[in-house]
């Protein structure tokens, strides 16, 4: 043991020493930025820690996608949306082979940049939540969604260029402060529930639950001999051997190592149901023996293969003319979407990683981090993949020492290797990651506490966000009701007071969460750039005034801080909203 610690030690002594070191900051390597307590070997072991934490995402994305039906072309006079076309379903399961390849390329490419051009241990991949309301809400089930496939993927494409000038101009990271604070946080678990009702359905679950022709939904989990063509249950509800498979051994297994702190307890969960479903002849085998079964099979015994994605690669459309109006909210509600949820998480993770300056709430090269996260989510459309985006798994490398973009970039070396092997990441039944969604769900659903439930200004518009994205199946028209909400409410509350000179005013007043419709921090190059120029000219002469307004920004800095940490604010201080109020 002693023995392999001085080995240890000395490779980290060598590495920190050498260029390499240099290049990352590794401590020992003498450059005046080094980062202390930064060993090669520690690095390593994040990044291999953040990818078993992320790993799930290979099987979970492709199932999502695959729902969209993709490149697959439905001709099925009968089954308007082939849900038994033997023909089209074999092509979904070589569209599913196709998107576990690029979502392993994807991840692995955006995860080495990142962490080459910004030093930062952040890992980046196709977004959970992104891929949902990609999969389900524009494209939808089959392509049944408001644009074509090709079209949603055009949209993407151009957000990230849109990403990449508004980063530049410094404005991504300036906008996400418009947004409440409770609303940003009930974006977030909205996000999360809807994860998980997707969990439970047949696409991409366990199949606990379904829709129904009396209510909106109804108990499910029936074998699939005793459902009806719209995939109702007729009878022997609750009673499919897969459902209760995912449930005990990827659910409650999956939880249990949690509760331990596994790293990589999401993917042995779905590794150990997986592992369950392949033997052929069990009730919960994914290889029935029937032409879908036995192609899948086929496939399976590979092992080890590199599936080509050319049925994805560049297959954008660019004839916006056929649904103009459609695309333009496609695009709007991805770029809103993605700003609120790649800035905020990369602010937590900077901060995490202790690199966050306390004077201007900013990290180093933050706007090469922007830039970066844009420009792969324009390469993943181009790959035929939803959107990238910085995931909070990170924290996990980051919570095992991980410092440097040396995590990000080992993490995704390991994707790279994850794709040489599509076959077993292919043959991961949907019940194998139905409860990890759920679970992902549940660990974002955990910061609700934290929306200010003390004033129902607040509280409303936070609730009716949560509600609305999982009850209409949408994380956009979920956050454009809770905006509207809070402009309707606030917004009488304020004429209410306006009108009465102060009189009339909510009791819990003094528990409103401070907002503002200018927002405060550090200003965008381009505003500061223009008030510079008016002020050579004479545009604006009343330093006194530009003083104070200065003087409130500074009084308001940490509260920016706070909003910008991460989806997550911290405990309000009714004292400190009081006096950013009168500011």
């Amino acid at each position: 043991m002693e023995t392999s610690r001085r080995i240890l030690n000395s490779l980290n002594d060598a590495v920190g020493g050498s260029t390499f070191g240099r290049i990352f900051r590794l401590e020992g390597s003498g450059h005046p930025k080094e980062i202390k307590n930064t060993k090669f070997s520690t690095e390593i072991r994040a990044g291999v820690t953040t990818f078993f934490t992320m790993a799930y995402i290979i099987a979970v994305n492709a199932s999502v996608l695959s729902d969209t039906g993709g490149t697959c072309v439905c001709n099925d006079p009968i089954d308007a949306l082939c849900t038994n076309n033997v023909e089209y379903t074999v092509c979904l399961q070589e569209l599913n082979r196709s998107f576990i390849t690029v979502t392993a390329a994807l991840a692995g490419f955006s995860s080495f940049l990142f962490g080459f051009v910004t030093n930062m241990p952040v890992c980046l991949a196709p977004g959970m939540g992104l891929n949902a309301y990609f999969a389900y809400q524009i494209v939808g089930y089959h392509g049944q969604g408001i644009i074509s496939y090709n079209l949603a993927l055009t949209a993407v494409f151009v957000e990230g260029f849109i990403f990449i000038f508004l980063s530049l101009i410094g404005m991504r990271q300036w906008l996400v402060k418009v947004i409440p604070v409770s609303l940003k946080i009930a974006c977030a678990c909205g996000i999360g529930l809807f994860l998980a009702e997707i969990g439970l359905s047949y696409s991409a679950g366990i199949g606990a639950i379904t829709g129904a022709k009396v209510t909106p939904l109804e108990v499910a989990g029936c074998p699939e001999a005793f459902r009806d063509g719209n995939g109702f249950c007729t009878s022997h509800k609750m009673t499919s051997p897969a459902m209760w498979i995912g449930i005990f051994c990827g659910g409650v297994f999956t939880a249990y190592l949690m509760a331990y702190k596994v790293k990589s307890a999401m993917i042995a969960g779905i590794a150990l149901v997986s592992i369950l479903s392949w033997p052929r002849g069990t009730p919960f085998t994914y290889f029935p023996h029937d032409a879908v079964g036995d192609d899948r099979w086929k496939f399976f015994k590979k092992v080890a293969d590199f599936h080509p994605f050319d049925s994805t690669l560049n297959v954008l459309d660019w004839d916006v003319s056929k649904s103009p109006s459609h695309f333009i909210l496609a695009l709007f509600t991805f770029l809103y979407v993605d700003i609120i949820d790649c800035t905020a998480t990369l602010y937590s993770m900077a901060r995490f990683s202790g690199v966050v300056d306390p004077q201007t709430g900013d990290f180093p090269r933050s706007t090469l981090a922007y830039c970066t996260d844009a420009f792969c989510i324009s390469v993943g459309a181009l790959f035929g993949c939803s959107p990238v985006t910085a995931f909070i798994e990170s924290g996990a490398g980051i919570a095992e020492g991980g410092k440097t973009g040396l995590t990000a970039i080992t993490c995704g070396i390991c994707f790279f290797i994850s794709m040489f092997f599509a076959p077993i990441f292919a043959s991961i039944p949907p019940w194998a990651t139905g409860c990890t969604l759920v679970l992902v769900g549940c660990l974002m659903m955990r910061q609700v506490v934290n929306i200010n439930w003390r004033y129902i200004g607040d509280a409303v518009p936070a609730f009716v966000t949560v509600m609305f994205i999982p009850f209409g199946y949408s994380a956009a028209y979920g956050l454009i009701a809770g905006l509207m909400t809070y402009t309707a409410l606030n917004g009488s509350i304020y004429l209410t007071k306006l009108i009465s000179g102060g009189r009339i005013v909510p009791d819990d007043e003094d528990h409103r969460e401070y907002w503002t419709v200018k927002p405060h921090g550090k200003l965008p190059w381009f505003i500061t750039a223009s008030q510079a120029l008016a002020s050579q000219f004479g545009g604006r002469s009343d330093q006194k005034a530009d003083s104070i307004s200065l003087k409130s920004v500074d009084s308001r800095e940490h509260i920016s801080n706070q909003e910008l940490n991460t989806v997550v604010a911290a405990p309000k201080n009714p004292s400190v909203e009081k006096v950013m109020r009168k500011l």
